[in-house]
């Protein structure tokens, strides 16, 4: 697929074409080819090695108003060409991607709030994690495209992007040490959730769920407990395995009411409320701002992750996160239908990465 490790005049290089995966409207996946345009300067071309399926793919409303679309934003691969010679890159070297990028300038990520950048969503990976190739723009090459420990495979890399979510929301949770984590949702993202609190010093890790599978393997990420969360008695549960407090942080991982309702029955005095997922935009949930403001908790959301949570994941992971066992699945390209599915039925699977190039 083109001249492997060339350092490219920008926009004089032979055009290339690349295998990608189409999310088309009804969710239905194509497989096609189609051409990448000449790179431009400070863009690099990635043959891309792996890509981590994000939950959020499976989220109907959330890619029906984007199809057709090539997804995938957890991709990690070795770098084929740059768009001149000031990359920061090398042919050959491989790297993590971050498929947004901030300005670095504006109010908001002078203080820090990077995703609320006006130009967070203009840079892109075209067409997406889910192709053989793809072109990184020179805006995310600049502030967030990361050189990856020759030790750390490609599986483990893929989970950078996730991971700087999660290590986000906690931030932003105010998790403390010795406090109690309830995680509503055990697939990955609840998953890492847990093994983040834990790493970051919480006392109790309590999780729920409402898929058998997810609950029995869950036992095995460290969680003091788990419940199930269909079961009627699973608040009283929560607050039992909490002295009857409730949780300092509640993790709501479904973009769900039940589950933002589930939060409020379980959250401590004083506690947070983080919501990791946006309900679909014709949801509105009541909030019960009497109860809430008489025990002061505090109700925060988390979207994405910045550069400075990218490089503490890449850090995290460096120093042996144990996370080898989130992965469930492996797959081509071909069968990206399949993960599709997969993360849709949300039982037998937590981490599925597709192989672009397989």
């Amino acid at each position: 697929m083109g001249v492997k490790g060339a350092v490219i005049a920008a926009g004089v290089e032979q055009r290339r074409k690349t295998r990608a995966a189409f999310y088309e409207a009804g969710g239905r996946i194509v497989i096609k080819d189609l051409d990448l345009p000449p790179l431009k300067q400070g863009e690099l071309l990635v043959r891309i090695t792996a890509c981590g399926m994000c939950a959020s793919d499976a989220l109907g409303w959330y890619a029906e108003r984007k199809a057709p679309f090539v997804p995938g934003h957890e991709p990690v691969g070795v770098v084929e060409a740059c768009g001149g010679d000031k990359t920061g890159f090398a042919p050959g070297d491989r790297v993590f991607v971050h498929h947004h990028a901030a300005c670095m300038n504006c109010r908001y990520c002078r203080r820090g709030d990077y995703v609320q950048c006006p130009k967070w969503r203009a840079p892109r990976l075209f067409p997406g994690g889910l192709s053989a190739l793809a072109i990184v723009a020179s805006e995310s090459v600049s502030t967030d495209v990361l050189a990856l420990p020759d030790q750390m495979s490609d599986d483990v890399a893929t989970l950078i992007e996730p991971l700087a979510t999660v290590i986000k929301s906690l931030r932003r949770a105010r998790l403390r040490p010795s406090d109690s984590v309830l995680i509503i949702g055990l697939g990955a993202m609840g998953l890492l959730h847990a093994m983040v609190a834990r790493h970051e010093g919480a006392g109790v890790v309590l999780g729920t769920d409402r898929t058998a599978q997810r609950l029995e393997r869950a036992r095995g990420f460290g969680l003091d407990a788990v419940f199930d969360v269909g079961h009627e008695r699973a608040t009283a549960e929560v607050l039992a395995a909490t002295n009857g407090d409730g949780a300092d942080v509640v993790i709501v991982g479904p973009g769900s009411v039940e589950a933002l309702e589930a939060a409020v029955e379980t959250v401590a005095r004083g506690g947070a409320i983080l919501v990791f997922t946006p309900t679909a935009p014709e949801v509105l949930w009541q909030v019960p701002v009497h109860d809430l403001y008489f025990k002061d908790v505090r109700i925060i959301t988390s979207y994405s992750a910045g550069p400075d949570d990218t490089r503490a994941a890449l850090a995290l992971l460096g120093a042996g996160l144990p996370v080898e066992q989130l992965f469930t699945h492996r797959l081509p390209l071909s069968e990206t239908e399949r993960a599709y599915r997969l993360l849709r039925e949300a039982k037998e699977a937590l981490k599925v990465v597709v192989y672009p190039n397989r």
